[in-house]
């Protein structure tokens, strides 16, 4: 497999974004990686190996402040990254796409979803974690955001610490979605991990129910944590983007 070169564009902003773009037939998939992480995560990878072997496109990019981008990360919100990623869609591809999101990058495809619905074809959410500015911090840490503008967690995959800011905790929590219907009417496809210790298997469940799609599909897989990494996990994730381009896996 050989990669895309990265390449730049602008963001809204006028800073430069880094993304890996794959020509190829339609739907486009696009994909988008979880908070603080990358488009050459293990996932995305994957996921541009299974478009090349069938010819399809693929575009995935880094946020401002991640990866290739340009920026600081703790500027960054999930106002100002959704605003990235519709602005790819409209300026780099053409036709209809299939939105494939990991954790927050789930979050994120909801709402492009929601306002871009006749561009949508299909939406993969892996381990999708919409709202978790809510769920995912106890009362006690929201008040530490409120009080000092940032909060620091230990992070289970790296040295550096998990780092929120007040900001980024603000949108998100303009943007939640599970205390309403989700106007979302394409085929849905959610994998998830029964074990996830980080976006519990409910939140799943909840977005499922929450979504108007009458076409809506959720896989549990045995055992599996937040990362859904592993052989057979990303098979999984293959299965469900194949079902909704067409292909079998």
């Amino acid at each position: 497999m050989s990669q895309p070169e990265i390449r730049y564009t602008e963001s809204p902003d006028g800073a430069p974004l880094g993304y890996r773009s794959r020509p190829g037939k339609s739907p486009t998939l696009f994909f988008l990686p979880g908070y603080a992480s990358d488009m050459d995560g293990t996932k995305a990878v994957a996921l541009d190996a299974f478009a090349e072997a069938r010819g399809l496109a693929m575009l995935r990019f880094d946020y401002s402040g991640t990866g290739s981008s340009q920026g600081q990360f703790e500027d960054g919100t999930l106002t100002g990254w959704l605003d990235e990623a519709l602005h790819l869609a409209d300026t780099l591809i053409e036709g209809p796409l299939v939105l494939v999101g990991s954790s927050m990058g789930g979050w994120l495809a909801l709402l492009a979803a929601e306002r871009r619905p006749e561009r949508i074809a299909g939406l993969v959410g892996i381990a999708s974690a919409p709202d978790f500015t809510d769920w995912g911090y106890t009362d006690v840490e929201k008040d530490a955001l409120r009080a000092s503008g940032r909060l620091e967690q230990p992070n289970p995959y790296g040295a550096e610490p998990h780092v929120t800011t007040l900001g980024f905790w603000q949108s998100g929590e303009a943007l939640r979605m599970l205390d309403r219907t989700i106007a979302v009417d394409c085929p849905v496809r959610l994998v998830h991990g029964a074990s996830d210790n980080e976006v519990p298997v409910e939140i799943a469940v909840r977005t499922m129910e929450k979504l108007r799609s009458a076409d809506v599909q959720l896989t549990i897989v045995k055992g599996g944590g937040h990362r859904l990494s592993a052989r057979h996990e990303i098979e999984a994730i293959l299965r469900a983007v194949a079902a909704l381009v067409g292909e079998t896996h």
